[in-house]
């Protein structure tokens, strides 16, 4: 049930009649040097800009010789900014966290029941075979020959799929057996690319920025061009899209796959492709995935990795699979023999049932529906906070929320996730999602610094929770709290960070006074 928020005043204006005027207050700070939520990311550790000469020991970063911080995905420099302003696990429930990427784990109305004991028999306190139980890639190579490749001549068997001790494991497995290849990935998308591109020195990353005017369109006509004067070899990609929660499908997805026939390998993370919201009824229970577009199953190199992460709302069981070309499947199994050793063995084991295609069916269903019906939620609760999202997902449990038309300094997603903070709410900033190998370009450039990730992933109370914060600190503003704004952020529990921000003009730093009824 929607919480019932403090009211907004009739008389108050929406924040775009009065931005100007802070704006112009306000607009000396354009570098990330002069922003202290921006230093405060800077200065985690692995978040230096790399490459940079000349260069210089980090006492920080290299305590022992040879090591260097990879730098944190978004949801872990986030939480960690959250225990620094007071959270842990044991007060989790007093905060609200949009951040996280993961479904609700509880029941939800018209689902099958949720696991509530694994089975342990002797066998299974062994190791497991790295590539997974044979049971369980069965079931797996089953459940994705029912659902998008029926009649089709080739079909997937258990020695199509490996089993992984979760996504990351799965993505850095296929990314240790890559060669020294060019490989192009998307802006926006998935965070945890950043570090894998960083990571594995023989990718060598290509970006592509998409466009919020095209809605964040895959170009799969430029990709070919990309290809052929490139020399693209890898495309990595999630689909659905995280963070923007759009999708690529039918003809689109058709042409994609296509190019893993033509020399090119393509990776798609799937992980939310069940989380695909239909316009009619007629359509619940439908999901996408490439493999309907795959013509051999050994001939094609189209790698999918999914799991029950997302779909089965089963985060904790740390049970997914990559799914492709049985060559590659054996070089899964050599590749996780020193990267993971092999996903928990009882685990697999009880999850062979959770794959029936008939039990699928019903998950799918309730799925889409509850997630449909905590998106609608979401944007209309944004809505009257006058925060419009310029393209509302179709799909994920994600919403890429643009803070451009907020007054600075809450107008870029560092600063504003800071403030969010004060008021016990997590969401991600959107730089986490410009996977920007080097961390070079000034924050204040990124394509995504103006947004921030809201996930609806969590339970309706804690949603609406977080959207009272939002709405917190929205009033904050137009009653002429900008001033506070910005700064005196908390780098430890000890108090306040011992930050040096370039100076600006002093004349601009003290308190901006913005009276509301004079800007209509």
């Amino acid at each position: 049930m929607a919480s019932n928020p403090e009211p907004i005043s009739t008389r108050t204006p929406p924040l775009e009649a009065f931005q100007h005027v802070v704006r112009d207050a306000m607009k000396h700070i354009k570098h990330e040097k002069e922003s202290e939520a921006h230093q405060i990311f800077r200065q985690a550790a692995g978040h230096k800009a790399k490459g940079v000469l000349p260069q210089t020991v980090n006492p920080d970063e290299e305590t022992v010789p040879g090591i260097e911080h990879p730098g944190s995905t978004g949801v872990i420099y986030c939480s960690d900014r959250a225990m620094a302003n007071g959270f842990t696990y044991a007060n989790s429930h007093e905060w609200a966290n949009l951040g996280q990427g993961a479904p609700e784990v509880g029941p939800i109305p018209n689902a099958p029941s949720r696991p509530e004991a694994i089975p342990m028999p002797l066998d299974s306190l062994e190791y497991a075979p790295t590539t997974g139980v044979k049971a369980l890639r069965e079931a797996v190579a089953h459940l994705y020959n029912d659902t998008y490749r029926k009649g089709k001549a080739s079909q997937y068997t258990y020695e199509n799929v490996c089993i992984v001790p979760g996504g990351r494991a799965g993505l850095s497995r296929v990314a240790a057996v890559i060669g020294d290849v060019y490989t192009s990935y998307q802006v926006p998308d998935y965070t945890a690319y950043d570090q894998v591109l960083s990571a594995f020195k023989r990718l060598v990353p290509v970006p592509t920025a998409l466009d919020v005017k095209t809605k964040y369109r895959l170009d799969i006509e430029q990709t070919k061009k990309d290809i052929r004067t490139q020399g693209l070899a890898v495309i990595l990609a999630s689909n659905p899209r995280n963070p923007t929660g759009q999708v690529i499908k039918g003809h689109d997805l058709k042409e994609l796959v296509s190019l893993s026939r033509e020399g090119t390998t393509v990776i798609l993370d799937e992980f939310y492709s069940w989380y695909v919201y239909p316009d009619s009824d007629s359509d619940y229970g439908k999901s996408i995935s490439s493999a309907k577009y795959v013509e051999d199953v050994n001939e094609d190199s189209a790698i999918i990795i999914d799991g029950l992460t997302k779909n089965w709302r089963l985060p904790g069981w740390r049970i997914c699979w990559v799914v492709g070309p049985k060559n590659l499947v054996t070089a899964l199994s050599q590749s996780g023999s020193f990267l993971d050793g092999g996903a928990n063995h009882p685990m697999q084991l009880a999850a062979i049932s959770l794959l029936e295609p008939s039990r699928v069916a019903l998950e799918k269903v309730a799925l889409q529906k509850h997630f449909k019906a905590k998106r609608d939620h979401v944007l209309a609760r944004l809505r009257d906070l006058h925060l419009d999202v310029d393209i509302p997902p179709s799909s994920t449990f994600y919403i890429w929320l643009n803070l451009e038309k907020l007054p600075e300094p809450l107008n870029n997603g560092l600063t504003f996730f800071e403030e969010l903070l004060k008021e016990k709410t997590i969401v991600i900033p959107g730089i986490f999602f410009d996977i920007n190998p080097a961390h070079r370009r000034n924050l204040f450039n990124s394509p995504c610094h103006h947004f921030v990730r809201i996930s609806f992933g969590p339970p309706m109370e804690d949603l609406d929770r977080g959207l009272d914060a939002i709405g917190r600190v929205l009033r904050k503003v137009r009653k002429g709290g900008l001033p506070d704004m910005g700064h005196s952020y908390k780098k430890s529990l000890d108090g306040n960070p011992d930050i040096e921000v370039a100076n600006v003009d002093s004349s601009l730093q003290g308190p901006v006074t913005v009276n509301i009824d004079e800007t209509v």
